[in-house]
C-alpha cells in the first residue's frame, strides 16, 4: 500500500502551545515520491501578532483578521493528516503544537507516525554548513519563495524530504543498514522510515558505484593518485610580457596591471635567488594568491615543492577548492597540490570501525557516527574540516582521530586505505604543499619534520606569523585537566585494559601498575605545588618573576623535585611499554589496536607535560614569561622572542621566503616586521593599491562622542546600541560591526537583538550562534543582517564588496595594557630600550586599522563606508601616525551622527563607478 506523507509547516504568534495560537497552516501530500496535493490557510488567532512575527512571516494583524478560527478548519486539518505519516523540519515544534491546538478544539490528539527532516539532513548531508530550511533550501537550489511563510515552507520541506530519499537510495546498502543499527535516537518514527527505505533498497538491488568500495563493512570512496608528469617536450617559458599573459588567459582571466607586476616579482625572486628573504605588500582583492601560483608552476616540481603557509584552515581550503582548479585550466603544466594539517584532523579508519561497535545513550554522539558513516562515501582524503561542525572538540572526534603514521599496523583491513598514507603518497606527486601557519610553527617543536626541505616557501598573510609563533610556543599545564583524563582512563578500565595488551611480559604489565601510582601522585603533587606558587603573585597580578621563584617555600622546592622525579619515572616507564606495544603491534585485533591506541594519546600528553612543566620551572630569561590562571589550575609559559625566525629550526629549510600580505608597513615604518622576524636586512616590495579611495571610500567620525575611558560600560555599550540601531533603521544593508572587547560585544547584542528582530533584522554575533564561518555564511547569505566580531574578524575575514559596504569600528583597537601578557611584553621591550606604546602598540593599532578597513574594497567597483566611534583617532597625539598609515587620499570627515547616516546613504546610492555604467 502506498505511504502519504504530510508535510506540514505552521506559523504562530509564539513558541508556547499553551498561550500561542497558529496563524498558517501549510501541507504538501507526497506519494511514491512525488507532490499529490497542496493544502494552506491562514488562521486568525484571535490575539496580536507581534511585530517580531509579523516581519519574520510577512502575516499582518490585517490580513490573518480575515480568515477563519483554527476551530473552523480543525476537522479539515485532522481529516486531511488522517492515515499519514507526519513530516516536518524540526517535528519538536510543529507535531506537539499543532497536536495541543487539535485538541483544544475538541479533536483528538495527534497519534501517527512523524519524520524530522532536520536530523535527516544531519545525517545525510554532512558537509553542510547549516540545517535551517532556508539555507538548505539554497544550498540545494530548492524552489522557496516565501521563506517563513507556511506554505512555502512545507513545499521546500516536501523538496528536501524528496532530495534525503534519492540520497538515501544512492548510497550502499551497508551503510544505510549500519545508520539503521544506530538510529535509535532518532526523532519519532524516523527510524521506521529508513528500515522501510533499506527493505526497497533490498527489493530493487542496485550494483555498488564504481567508485565506491567495501572494506571490512565500511563502504568507502575510491582514493586516487594522480602522477605528476612533467612536460619535458614543448615546455613554454614563464610568460613576463603583457602579451604572454594575455595569449596564456585565453579571455578566461582579465589582465591586471599590478597583479601581472606581483607575478614577475614573484617569478624573478624564486629564480634570480640573489638574497633569502623578501617581503611583499600587496593590496587586498588584487589576486594575491594567482599573482604567486602562476609563476610558481613555472619553477615548483615534486622534488623541489612549493610550500605555501596561510593564517587559516578556511584559507587553505579556499586555495584548494577555488584558486588552483581555475589557475589549472590555463596551466600548460598543472599544479598539483596536497594539503598538510596535523594527523589530528583525520579520521583513523580502524578508530572509527571500533568506535560503532560501542553502545551510546548520548544521541549527539550517534548523530555524529551516522553522519561520518555517510561522509565516508564522499571523501578523499579524511579531513574531518569537510564537515563544517560546530566544534570538533566533542570526546568522538578525539575517539576517532589519528594518531600519525607510526601507530598503522600493516595487516589491519584498513591499512591499505588509510587516509594518512593516501595524503603521503599524494605528497610524493605534488609540487605545491599548502599548510597553514601553526602547523609550521609547530615544525619547531617536532621530533620529525613533517614537511620537506625546499628551494621555495611563501608566507601568506605574513602579518599573522608573529602572533602564531608566539601562540604555538606557549607552554601550558592544566592540573584540573590532568586530573579529569586520569578519572576518565580510570572509569573505562584503561590502565587494566593496558595490562592485559602486555600480559605476555609480566615487567611491562607491572610497569603499567606502576604508571597508574605514578599519575595519582602527580596530581597530589601538583595540586600541592600550584597552592604553594599561589603564593608568589598577587591580586593584582598573576605573573611569576625570577625574583618571587626565588622565595618560593622550602615546601615548594621539594615538590618540584618529586615532580621533575615522577615526570622523568613515568616517561621511562611509558618508552618501555611503547616499545614493547610497537615491538607486537601486528600481533594486535582491531580491538587491541584501539586500547592501544589510547596508551598512545596519554603517552603523548605526558611529553607535553613533562616538557610544560619542565620550561615553567627552569627557564628564566627575560624572554620568558610565566604566570598562573585559577581556572583550571594551570600553569602558563611563553616565549616573548618566539617570532625571531633565525632561531626556529625550520627556517634554515628554505632556501629562499617570501612573505606576502595586505599590510606589512605600518605608516612609513618599512622595517615593521622584518624587525620583529629578526631578519631585518629583508627588503619590503610594494605593490601599488589598484583602488581609488577617493572616489571608492569614506571614513566618518563624529563630531561628539562618548568619553569611552571615563563612561562604565553600561553607558557605553548604551551609547554603541543607541548609534548602530539608528544606522541600521536607516541602512538596510548587511552591518559589519568590529568591537574590541568581547564583554562590550555581548551587552550591545543583548541591547539590539530583541529591537532588530521585531524588524525584522537579524543579529549575529561572535561567541553567540556557532562558529566564525558558521556566521560568515549567515552573513553572506543575508540581505540585511548586523555582524557583530571581535579579534580575528578585524583582519582574517574575506567578504566580497557587494556583501560589505559599511563597516563600524566602536574604538580604536589597542591592545588592553593590563592584560598580563601585553603588560610583560611591554616590560620586555622597555629593557630592550623600545617605547612599547610607540614603538608596539600605536604601529600594531594602526595595521588593525589597515586591514579592517582592507575589508570593505575588494575591487575596482566596490564602495565602501567605515565608521570609526572613537574621536582619539583625531584628537590625540599618536592620531597622526594613525591616520598616516591608511591611504592618503581616503578622505576622513567629522560630522553629527545624523549627517554621518545621511552621508552614508548618499554615498553609497550616488552613482555606481564608472565600470559599472
Amino acid at each position: 500500500m502506498t505511504k502519504t506523507y504530510a508535510v506540514v509547516d505552521i506559523e504562530t504568534t509564539g513558541t508556547d502551545p499553551k498561550t500561542d495560537r497558529i496563524i498558517q497552516f501549510g501541507c504538501v501530500l507526497v506519494e511514491a515520491g512525488k507532490i499529490v496535493g497542496r493544502f494552506a490557510t491562514d488562521i486568525n488567532p484571535d490575539q496580536k501578532i507581534s511585530k517580531q512575527i509579523q516581519h519574520l512571516t510577512g502575516l499582518t494583524n490585517q490580513r490573518v483578521r480575515k480568515a477563519p478560527y483554527f476551530e473552523d478548519v480543525a476537522l479539515t486539518i485532522y481529516n486531511l493528516l488522517a492515515d499519514t505519516i507526519f513530516v516536518a523540519h524540526n517535528i519538536f515544534f510543529d507535531y506537539p503544537f499543532l497536536s495541543n491546538e487539535l485538541a483544544r478544539c475538541g479533536m483528538p490528539e495527534l497519534r501517527i507516525p512523524g519524520i524530522d527532516t532536520v536530523e535527516l539532513s544531519q545525517v545525510f548531508f554532512p558537509t553542510t554548513l547549516s540545517f535551517r530550511l532556508s539555507d538548505l533550501a539554497h544550498e540545494f537550489q530548492l524552489t522557496h519563495e516565501n521563506p517563513h511563510q507556511a506554505d512555502s515552507d512545507a513545499e521546500v520541506t516536501a523538496q528536501l524530504l524528496l532530495k534525503i530519499e534519492k540520497t538515501i537510495k544512492n548510497l550502499p546498502l551497508a551503510t544505510v543498514e549500519e545508520i539503521i543499527r544506530l538510529s535509535d535516537h532518532m526523532a519519532f518514527q524516523t527510524q521506521d522510515y529508513l528500515i522501510e527505505l533499506a527493505e526497497e533498497m533490498k527489493d530493487h538491488p542496485t550494483p555498488l558505484s564504481s567508485n565506491l568500495e567495501i572494506v571490512h563493512g565500511l563502504a568507502l570512496k575510491k582514493k586516487k593518485v594522480p602522477l605528476y608528469e612533467e612536460t619535458y617536450y614543448e615546455k613554454k617559458p614563464y610568460p613576463r610580457s603583457k602579451k604572454a599573459k594575455e595569449g596564456l588567459y585565453q579571455d578566461q582571466l582579465v589582465f591586471r596591471k599590478e597583479q601581472a607586476r606581483l607575478m614577475n616579482l614573484v617569478y624573478d625572486f624564486f629564480n634570480k635567488k640573489t638574497e633569502k628573504n623578501v617581503l611583499v605588500e600587496a593590496a587586498t582583492g588584487l589576486g594575491k594568491t594567482m599573482g604567486y601560483l602562476l609563476p610558481m608552476s613555472y619553477l615548483a616540481t615534486p622534488e623541489k615543492p612549493l610550500i605555501v603557509s596561510t593564517v587559516s584552515l578556511l584559507l587553505q581550503e579556499q586555495m584548494l577548492v577555488h584558486d588552483l582548479p581555475a589557475l589549472n585550466q590555463l596551466l600548460h603544466q598543472p599544479l598539483q597540490a596536497v594539503v598538510m594539517k596535523s594527523s589530528s584532523h583525520y579520521i583513523d579508519l580502524a578508530r572509527f570501525y571500533q568506535n560503532l561497535q560501542k553502545e551510546t545513550e548520548q544521541k549527539q554522539y550517534a548523530f555524529y557516527q551516522m553522519a561520518v558513516l555517510v561522509w565516508l562515501t564522499q571523501t578523499e582524503t579524511g579531513d574531518f574540516d569537510e564537515l563544517n561542525m560546530t566544534s570538533l572538540r566533542h570526546t568522538f572526534w578525539q575517539e576517532i582521530g589519528h594518531q600519525g603514521l607510526d601507530t598503522l599496523v600493516v595487516h589491519n583491513p584498513f591499512y591499505q586505505v588509510d587516509f594518512l598514507r593516501h595524503r603521503q603518497a599524494k605528497l610524493k606527486q605534488s609540487n605545491i604543499i599548502i599548510t597553514n601557519h601553526a602547523f609550521l610553527a609547530q615544525e619547531n617543536q617536532r621530533k620529525t619534520f613533517q614537511l620537506p626541505a625546499s628551494p621555495y616557501l611563501i608566507i601568506d598573510e605574513a602579518h599573522h606569523l608573529n602572533r602564531v609563533l608566539e601562540r604555538v610556543s606557549t607552554r601550558q599545564l592544566s592540573i584540573l585537566d590532568i586530573q579529569r583524563e586520569i578519572n576518565r582512563l580510570k572509569e573505562a578500565a584503561a590502565f587494566q585494559q593496558w595490562q592485559d595488551l602486555a600480559a605476555k611480559d609480566q615487567a611491562i604489565s607491572h610497569g603499567i601498575e606502576l604508571l597508574e601510582d605514578i599519575a595519582e601522585e602527580l596530581i597530589e603533587d601538583l595540586t600541592d605545588l600550584y597552592v604553594e606558587l599561589g603564593q608568589l603573585t598577587t591580586n593584582d597580578s598573576t605573573i611569576i618573576s625570577k625574583e618571587q621563584m626565588d622565595t618560593l617555600s622550602v615546601t615548594g622546592e621539594h615538590l618540584i623535585q618529586r615532580v621533575e622525579r615522577l615526570y622523568e619515572d613515568a616517561l621511562t616507564l611509558a618508552n618501555q611499554c611503547q616499545n614493547y606495544f610497537m615491538n607486537h603491534k601486528e600481533s594486535f585485533t582491531i580491538l587491541q589496536q584501539t586500547r592501544w591506541n589510547t596508551f598512545i594519546d596519554w603517552f603523548e600528553d605526558l611529553h607535553q607535560q613533562q616538557e610544560a612543566f619542565e620550561a615553567f620551572c627552569e627557564q628564566w630569561a627575560a624572554r620568558y614569561v610565566h604566570w598562573l590562571d585559577d581556572r583550571g589550575q594551570t600553569l602558563h609559559f611563553q616565549d616573548l622572542t618566539a617570532s625571531l625566525l633565525p632561531e626556529v629550526k625550520w627556517y634554515e629549510r628554505y632556501e629562499q621566503i617570501l612573505y606576502i600580505g595586505g599590510t606589512l608597513k605600518s605608516g612609513s615604518d618599512r622595517q615593521y616586521f622584518p624587525k620583529r622576524w629578526g631578519i631585518p636586512d629583508a627588503s619590503l616590495k610594494v605593490i601599488p593599491s589598484p583602488y581609488d579611495y577617493a572616489r571608492q571610500a569614506r571614513l566618518f567620525l563624529p563630531d561628539e562622542g562618548i568619553a569611552i575611558q571615563e563612561s562604565s560600560s553600561e553607558r557605553y555599550a548604551q551609547y554603541l546600541a543607541e548609534v548602530i540601531r539608528g544606522l541600521a533603521e536607516a541602512e538596510k544593508r548587511p552591518i559589519l560591526v568590529l568591537f574590541t572587547s568581547h564583554e562590550i560585544l555581548n551587552r550591545v547584542y543583548h541591547h539590539l537583538k530583541v529591537p532588530l528582530l521585531n524588524e525584522g533584522r537579524e543579529v549575529l554575533a561572535q561567541g553567540i550562534g556557532g562558529s566564525r564561518e558558521k556566521l560568515l555564511k549567515r552573513f553572506l547569505l543575508s540581505e540585511d543582517a548586523l555582524l557583530f566580531g571581535a579579534d580575528s574578524f578585524w583582519e582574517g575575514v574575506d567578504l566580497p564588496g557587494e556583501v560589505l559596504q559599511i563597516m563600524v569600528v566602536t574604538r580604536l583597537p589597542f591592545e588592553n595594557p593590563r592584560r598580563p601578557l601585553v603588560k610583560i611584553r611591554n616590560d620586555y621591550l622597555e629593557e630592550q630600550g623600545v617605547n612599547p606604546f610607540f614603538q608596539e602598540a600605536v604601529p600594531h593599532t594602526a595595521l588593525r586599522l589597515r586591514q579592517a578597513l582592507g575589508r570593505l574594497i575588494r575591487s575596482e567597483t566596490d564602495k565602501g563606508v567605515m565608521i570609526l566611534l572613537d574621536r582619539r583617532f583625531l584628537t590625540a597625539g599618536y592620531g597622526q601616525r594613525l591616520r598616516k598609515a591608511l591611504p592618503k587620499e581616503l578622505p576622513i570627515e567629522e560630522a553629527s551622527l545624523p549627517e554621518i547616516i545621511e552621508k552614508t546613504h548618499e554615498f553609497l546610492n550616488s552613482e555606481k563607478t564608472t565600470e559599472n555604467e
